[in-house]
């Protein structure tokens, strides 16, 4: 009864941080939020660093992207890292520089471009919010300022099938024409480009001269649920990937402090590629690997042995069988919801998963009492990509790539089962606290 209560309160949990985290800087903020509850104390990294055994810290870089890791107690050289990677970001519309348009009937649009891989046709007919980070000027300095906009303000219509007959055999979308949401009606005594910056002001409360530049992003305004015969599911935006970021929060923090460095990467900007200086992609983690061990006394060569000591998960979502298209699917290795956390498998790569890199994580699973599936693309299906590959190559570290399983990934809105979320959580914390 008490594991179920737990499980619960994770569940609820998660939801209520995918629900409050529409964007890359907002999950980031709310898992500072969480890590300083738990005794996480941040770093600068431009600031000098004292840090000491049994320590719990963590560092932010662009607003965008958090790396916490907690201390152990050994000798790191020889105890090395543990390292779970995911990352923050997810497909969805972004708004361009020049804001709006108005077309001749008086139809005010915001003009976005497309962020990832986005399911173009699941953003239509939703009521969409808007939320991001803006740079204004305070006192003759550029500062930041998170902004969100939680509110019903656009939408982007569907054509009436009278206008479209054949729009359930041909249901293609031009990203430049089709996807501009509707804002509201033109007023004749706003500019356009004003449409955008008013609103901003309004809900900023900053004055108009002060906003310097943003990144803003709509987001469907309806929130996440539960849903299923016995509220099984979860059906909810951005699970890719904040759900494997939120599970990693709660492992790293609810874990015993053991005799390595247990460390949680949350990168921005993988659905775009990950080369990006708080991508995983870049010098990031490497660097801060390394400023670690100097930091506790270290010399280049317990650096190397400490990382030839690591062990690292690629933490993204995984397909899970499909049930009206179950023959995309390979034959053999068919993950479904409900069946635990899947580790991800391709002879191109585009996983980083080895054999014995997966090992470390079914034996993670088996000390958890959790299962476990496998996945592996039809060879005539090209699968996506995940941090795995780039985590592992930049660092050396040994990665395996895994994740919840899901459905409609890089829909507005994803589906999956509460016990694979939770499950995947169990995982992690005996990943972190047993001996990989």
């Amino acid at each position: 009864m008490e594991m179920e209560k737990k499980a619960e309160k994770f569940a609820t949990d998660l939801l209520q941080y995918l629900n409050e985290s529409p964007t890359a800087y907002h999950a980031v903020e709310n898992a500072a939020a969480l890590l300083r509850e738990q005794g996480f104390q941040e770093l600068k990294e431009t600031e000098s660093w004292s840090l000491k055994k049994g320590g719990k810290y963590f560092v932010i870089k662009n607003n965008s992207a958090v790396i916490a890791f907690a201390v152990g107690k050994g000798d790191l050289a020889k105890e090395g890292f543990r390292i779970i990677g995911a990352h923050t970001d997810s497909p969805c519309l972004k708004i361009k520089p020049g804001a709006c348009s108005v077309t001749p009937d008086g139809y005010v649009k915001v003009n976005v471009e497309i962020y990832g891989g986005a399911i173009l046709n699941t953003w239509f007919d939703r009521p969409l919010a808007m939320a991001g980070r803006l740079i204004v000027k305070e006192d003759g300095a550029l500062r930041e300022k998170l902004i969100q906009i939680d509110k019903p303000v656009f939408l982007i219509p569907n054509l009436c099938i009278h206008f479209h007959r054949d729009v359930n055999e041909k249901g293609a979308y031009n990203k430049q024409t089709d996807m501009m949401p509707l804002f509201c009606m033109k007023k004749e005594d706003i500019n356009k480009e004003d449409y955008l910056r008013n609103l901003i002001r309004e809900e900023a409360g900053i004055e108009k001269t002060e906003l310097v530049d943003y990144e803003l992003f709509l987001y469907e305004y309806q929130k996440g649920i539960f849903t299923g015969k016995n509220q099984e599911f979860i059906s909810a935006s951005r699970i890719d990937d904040l759900s494997m970021v939120y599970a990693g929060l709660c492992a790293l923090t609810e874990a015993k402090t053991g005799t390595g460095c247990r460390v949680l990467a949350a990168f921005d900007n993988e659905e775009v590629g990950s080369t990006t200086a708080q991508g995983a992609n870049s010098g990031l983690l490497r660097e801060l690997l390394n400023r670690i061990c100097k930091n506790l006394g270290l010399t280049d060569e317990g650096y190397f042995q400490a990382i030839a000591n690591s062990t690292s998960i690629s933490a993204d979502l995984a397909h899970a069988v499909h049930p009206n298209y179950g023959d995309k699917h390979d034959t053999e290795t068919r993950p479904v919801l409900g069946g635990g956390p899947v580790i991800k498998y391709s002879a191109s790569q585009r996983y980083a998963t080895t054999a014995m890199s997966a090992a470390y994580f079914v034996e993670a699973c088996e000390r958890a009492g959790v299962p476990c599936q496998k996945f592996v693309n039809r060879n005539d299906i090209v699968g996506g990509s995940t941090i795995g590959p780039a985590l592992s190559g930049l660092t050396t570290i040994p990665t395996v790539d895994i994740g919840a399983p899901i459905l409609a990934m890089h829909s507005i809105r994803e589906f999956g089962a509460v016990e694979d979320m939770v499950n995947t959580e169990l995982a992690f914390r005996a990943y972190y606290e047993g001996e990989a």
